[in-house]
């Protein structure tokens, strides 16, 4: 029986004030014998600089000159984030869902033009950021994934929120890797840091065992640098080339196709100079908005699915086509066998595997962008003469003009007057677009999520500068539009206005992310379109499915401006034409954020539009046409 009150009595090796060898390793806040804190790793001999797995990561992000990351705190990814408090460069933004955590980063590359970084735990925080990281994917954006991940032992014994991270991303992503010791970790990130950035820009993704980066280690991560195994390519052949530019001069009907690569590649300069050195019209396709200014006597704005009619008959009769940076997905071709079928045509990327994957290329241009525009240049012995071809351009400009039925007031004579709007009629979505654009200035970044608003901020939203259009065009992924503004407004710069288009439906799928705007006062206004109904469905099934509208209609969606208040933005409401000039005004002068709830016309669907695998010659201009 043990007497509590009696003084116990030590050896000398356990005496107080002399811990065991043992107690050293355990104890949490004491320091072992060669000066580390066992708990996090840190050395405290400045002789030796002895530190995490974890703090490696954080090293390398700082190193490559990371000033924002997107994500969210979870178990295995703590030790990173650990790490990250004492960052002094590097600001963390906890987002309300991983998915939005990767479209903010996704949207950030797209600004900036350098990799957006997110992160996220292990299990469902990784499988949550696969949305996002499969759309950065399809659309050639900048991304570095950071995941959390099992200690290594565990990695395959089904351990609490384990998943296999990199087999299930590895399909879209352009690089992943899967951290195996702390002394290499804060390489592999500088390595997925380079790789995200070079060549045709993509998302990267490393996963990172709790084991590693809670283990010691005195390396220290370099600048980010693409492996030498990795070959990027700049020039084109310069035989190549000449034969190409030979085919431009000689061509009586050349178009310019200037694709999202122009833009990520920071080629617009160099593609205005060619188009205007040569007079060559310039469409665009959906991620090439602000690749050339929609505003200029050469553009023929968007072509594809819903482009306008003018640029669709340019590309169906060209006789030459150039085609920068674009990977011909479907939306822009509609039938490849109907694609521009007489035109000779010359292809530029960096890609070399997008070179005839779709459509064939009669002279392939593997390079940078900017590159390869001025070895054209360079190579142009003459330009084309293409006096009756911007002829005929401008004749289809008038023949399918851009407009839509606005409904006017009356005057005492009974004559419309076109200035006067009735209250009695619901409002137009493409003159809500028109009227923010006219309140805006020309920098204005403009982020949207995916359907029918999507559709009407492309073609009535007039773009002249590039970077200036954020969206999500490959994947189209519902519920981009609010997080991509917080990753454009977090990159812009603090004079650029950040506005966001979304539809009722896009925007509940991640309408959480207000939280976010409201905790960090972003100055982001969001006009949500809404027609209670996902309309782009809506139109199709109307289209194509004899009207039987299947879960498409959306009769119970909340006050998105009492929503917004609820979150702590400011909510504003839009329901006449008469609303509308007063409304857009507040809500772009409020400091912080605002949500515009706008009650559109329900009718209104999206045109031109060609079918899916349809013939862009023969755009339908209602649903009388399909």
């Amino acid at each position: 029986m043990t007497d509590h009150g009696a003084v116990p009595e030590f050896d000398d090796a356990e005496a107080p004030g002399e811990p065991t060898p043992e107690a050293n390793a355990t104890t949490p806040g004491r320091e072992t014998d060669d000066g580390r804190d066992p708990e996090r790793g840190a050395s405290t001999d400045e002789t030796t600089q002895t530190s995490t797995g974890a703090e490696a990561v954080v090293a390398a992000l700082e190193t490559a000159g990371v000033e924002t990351v997107f994500g969210v705190q979870g178990g295995a990814i703590m030790p990173v984030y650990d790490a990250l408090y004492d960052a002094e460069d590097v600001s963390h933004v906890t987002m309300a869902h991983e998915q939005g955590a990767a479209h903010a980063a996704d949207a950030y590359g797209a600004v900036t033009g350098e990799p957006g970084v997110c992160m996220a735990t292990s299990g469902p925080g990784a499988t949550n950021l696969v949305t996002g990281i499969a759309d950065a994917d399809m659309d050639s954006e900048p991304v570095v994934a950071l995941t959390g991940q099992v200690p290594s032992d565990l990695v395959g014994n089904d351990a609490f929120q384990e998943t296999d991270t990199v087999g299930v991303t590895t399909p879209v992503t352009k690089s992943n890797t899967f951290a195996s010791s702390a002394d290499e970790v804060g390489e592999d990130v500088s390595t997925a840091f380079a790789l995200a950035a070079s060549g045709r820009q993509g998302p990267t993704l490393v996963d990172l065992p709790k084991d590693v980066t809670t283990d010691e280690t005195d390396a220290e991560p370099t600048e980010p640098t693409v492996p030498g195994t990795v070959s990027v390519p700049d020039e084109a052949d310069e035989g190549a080339v000449d034969a190409a530019a030979a085919t431009i001069a000689d061509a009586d009907r050349p178009v310019i196709l200037a694709g999202g690569g122009v833009v990520k590649g920071d080629a617009t300069d160099e593609l205005r100079a060619f188009a205007k050195e040569h007079g060559i019209p310039v469409a665009t396709t959906m991620p090439g908005i602000g690749a050339f200014p929609e505003d200029h006597d050469l553009a023929l704005e968007m072509a594809g699915m819903h482009g306008t009619g003018y640029a669709n008959m340019a590309t169906t009769m060209t006789d030459c086509l150039l085609a920068v940076g674009t990977r011909f997905d479907d939306r822009l071709t509609g039938g490849v066998d109907s694609f521009a079928p007489d035109a000779t045509v010359v292809h530029v990327d960096i890609d070399p595997a997008e070179i005839s994957k779709n459509v064939e290329a009669d002279h392939p241009l593997v390079g940078d962008a900017s590159t390869v525009l001025d070895q054209l240049a360079a190579a142009m012995g003459s330009s084309p003469d293409t006096e009756e071809w911007l002829a005929q351009c401008s004749d289809w400009r008038v023949e399918y003009p851009m407009d839509y039925a606005v409904p006017a007031s009356e005057c005492e004579d009974g004559t419309p007057d076109p200035s006067v709007f009735p209250d009695d009629e619901p409002v137009k979505p493409q003159f809500v677009v028109e009227a923010v654009d006219a309140a805006t200035d020309d920098d204005t970044v403009v982020t949207t999520g995916v359907g029918q608003h999507q559709m009407w901020a492309c073609q009535y939203w007039t773009y002249t500068e590039p970077r200036t259009w954020v969206s999500s065009h490959g994947l189209g992924a519902m519920g981009y539009g609010l997080p991509s503004a917080i990753g454009a407004r977090l990159a812009a710069d603090d004079d650029q206005s950040v506005v966001c288009f979304d539809g009722d439906g896009s925007f509940l799928m991640t309408c959480q992310e207000l939280v976010v705007a409201a905790r960090e006062n972003l100055d982001v206004t969001v006009f949500v379109l809404n027609n209670e109904a996902i309309g782009m469905v809506r139109q199709w099934q109307d289209a194509f499915f004899e009207g039987r509208r299947m879960a498409s209609e959306y009769p119970w969606v909340p006050e998105f401006d009492a929503l917004a208040e609820a979150f702590g933005a400011d909510g504003f409401r839009i329901e006449t034409y008469g609303d509308v000039a007063d409304t857009v005004e507040a809500a772009l002068a409020t400091d912080g954020p605002a949500v515009v709830d706008v009650y559109i016309d329900p009718t209104e669907e999206v045109y031109p539009m060609v079918p899916s695998g349809g013939d862009n010659g023969q755009f339908a201009l209602s649903e009388a046409h399909l």
